[in-house]
């Protein structure tokens, strides 16, 4: 819903609204500036926050439909680019990438928008997600999402280019764990499988905190909503 308001409050007729230079700059009572106040998120310091701060929601859906969260994802992206290409892989096909789903393989922002119509890929994920098929290192798609909506999960990431994979890990309803201690087991799974993780990536900090981590990790942008 969050995201629907900021969207119809920023464009008419899809054009964006200007941004008055004032409404980036304080947090009402704050004391602080939208920009800073992203930048803690990212940063993991500013945590379990429910909504974006008043005064910042259109800083945050400007950021959002701008240019610069394309720009911040496609910086994440090319580090780990090249972080892959400058792996030496075993050979046994046993190095595998973790991939959150929801806005990190697919985006969320059309679905709250516009209902019904489906989730896009993360362009900037899905480059990295062929140029690791091109390297021989397998994908795994590790979501909160519940093992009941497998079927569309999985037709939604093949609509969109994720056209193969080697595991589509997804939560069983009945079973309650933090975000953290369900994508964790899942990962240690993996790994006592024979499976060495060596890339991992997710929009929130849960996706990727926890051990295993994998070999190295990367944090995509989301000012949108906080998991903990």
């Amino acid at each position: 819903m969050l995201i629907h308001n900021l969207i119809v409050i920023l464009m008419t007729n899809n054009k964006l609204h200007a941004i008055n230079a004032h409404d980036l700059l304080v947090i009402s009572g704050g004391g602080f500036s939208c920009e800073s106040w992203l930048l803690g998120v990212e940063t993991n310091n500013v945590r379990g926050w429910k909504t974006v701060p008043r005064g910042c929601e259109s800083f945050v859906g400007q950021y959002m439909i701008g240019k610069r969260y394309g720009e911040d994802l496609a910086m994440v992206v090319g580090e780990a680019e090249k972080y892959a290409r400058g792996l030496k892989l075993g050979g046994d096909g046993k190095e595998v990438w973790v991939f959150d789903v929801d806005d990190t393989a697919l985006s969320n922002l059309p679905f709250y928008a516009h209902r019904g119509f489906g989730r896009p890929a993360v362009q900037q994920s899905l480059r990295l997600y062929k140029t690791l098929l091109s390297l021989g290192i397998k994908v795994m798609f590790l979501g909160t999402d519940f093992e009941h909506d497998r079927d569309i999960i999985s037709a939604n990431l093949r609509k969109v280019g994720y056209i193969t994979w080697e595991k589509l890990l997804l939560r069983i309803p009945k079973v309650k764990l933090s975000t953290i201690s369900f994508k964790s087991s899942e990962r240690k799974k993996l790994q006592q499988e024979g499976y060495k993780i060596v890339g991992n990536i997710g929009d929130q900090w849960s996706d990727i905190l926890g051990t295993p981590e994998g070999d190295r990790t990367f944090k995509l942008p989301n000012p949108m909503y906080y998991v903990n």
